[in-house]
């Protein structure tokens, strides 16, 4: 499994153009971020539907209740972890992410990026169905010392010798979770982590997978794979080749979606050469197919394809009549660009004849 994550996930890899593309890779990284903290945070019992979620965070509207608060706080958790990639973690960090991940959703807003004191009621791992506790966390008074050590475990300094990155990663995640040093978000901030070791270590692909969406699919196993571990004498193997196989399955998965979407693209391109449209118009929707971003204009097309602005204006207008393209004015000129759901808006009604 780990020579697959070495192959799958990190180094000079070959992937289809459409996710090496600039525009494409940010609306797959986007995606893929709010997949991750969508579902990790349903992991710790956040209700709200994808559709509901995703709307969300790309609209910016304000979380309308304690789920959506946590999935925007996951949202910024692992964009704060993207900036960390290379950088040292330390015990402040993890006290900023816990703080990020928690912001306005305990029911005490100063236990946010605070360690447990033992002062505090200790945190302890239960059975939601039988009230059973299953994991009783180190005291509180060790926290700040594991910490430390967690931190240069973490970043390679704890004298350990050599550990394969994807092991150090994963337990990275063990370890904050077997310490439970905070008064709830453990497991989302556990995870964030794993996602900050990961890439620190150059396994990129990471930040298009989404680990947390498998497990929400086998929460037993996730939680099984802790448990084992606790209670055979601290052994993470349990955990660790569990979490191998989560990751193994999330390439898998990405690879396929790929396989797919590049796939369908190549489809919706054969659509647009059997219809009625002009060579030109097809040169500029199949880019718009791969550039979703991106804006033309009279002069821009004319001068791509070398005819006149009023041509150009007339093959651009014809394409906003069709419903593939929308238009706005910048200055004096008229700007036009993709609409939204171009590519579904061709394979569901593909471009008809003129009159």
């Amino acid at each position: 499994m780990l020579v697959k994550i070495d192959k799958g996930a990190a180094g000079d890899i070959g992937v289809e153009e459409l996710v090496i593309t600039r525009d494409t890779q940010r609306r797959y990284l986007v995606s893929s971020l709010i997949e991750e903290a969508i579902t990790s945070s349903q992991l710790e019992g956040a209700s709200t539907t994808h559709r509901v979620a995703k709307d969300m965070i790309k609209s910016g509207r304000a979380p309308r209740d304690l789920s959506e608060r946590m999935i925007l706080d996951n949202y910024a958790a692992m964009n704060l972890v993207r900036e960390w990639v290379g950088q040292e973690l330390t015990p402040g960090r993890v006290l900023e992410l816990h703080s990020v991940v928690t912001d306005g959703t305990l029911k005490d807003p100063s236990g946010a990026g605070r360690l447990q004191e033992p002062s505090d009621d200790r945190v302890v791992v239960g059975d939601p169905t039988s009230d059973a506790i299953l994991h009783v966390p180190p005291p509180a008074g060790q926290l700040p010392g594991r910490l430390e050590q967690m931190c240069d475990w973490a970043n390679g300094s704890g004298g350990e010798g050599f550990v394969h990155p994807v092991i150090r990663s994963i337990l990275l995640h063990l370890w904050l979770a077997y310490d439970h040093p905070f008064e709830d978000g453990n497991g989302r901030t556990a995870r964030a982590l794993f996602y900050w070791s990961m890439l620190s270590q150059g396994y990129w692909l990471t930040e298009f997978l989404s680990v947390s969406r498998i497990l929400v699919h086998a929460r037993s196993k996730y939680a099984r794979a802790f448990l084992f571990t606790e209670t055979d004498g601290l052994d993470a193997t349990y955990f660790v080749l569990y979490q191998l196989s989560v990751i193994c399955r999330a390439i898998d998965d990405l690879h396929e979606y790929m396989y797919r979407k590049t796939r369908d693209a190549q489809s919706t391109e054969a659509l647009l050469h059997s219809g009625d449209l002009s060579y030109r118009q097809i040169a500029i929707l199949t880019r718009a197919l791969r550039h979703p971003d991106s804006e033309y204009t009279a002069k821009s097309h004319a001068a791509s394809h070398r005819v006149s602005v009023e041509s150009a204006r007339l093959d651009l207008q014809d394409l906003v009549r069709r419903g593939l393209l929308t238009r706005r004015r910048i200055g004096r000129e008229l700007a036009y660009r993709p609409v939204p759901d171009l590519e579904e808006r061709i394979q569901s009604d593909r471009p008809r004849a003129r009159r």
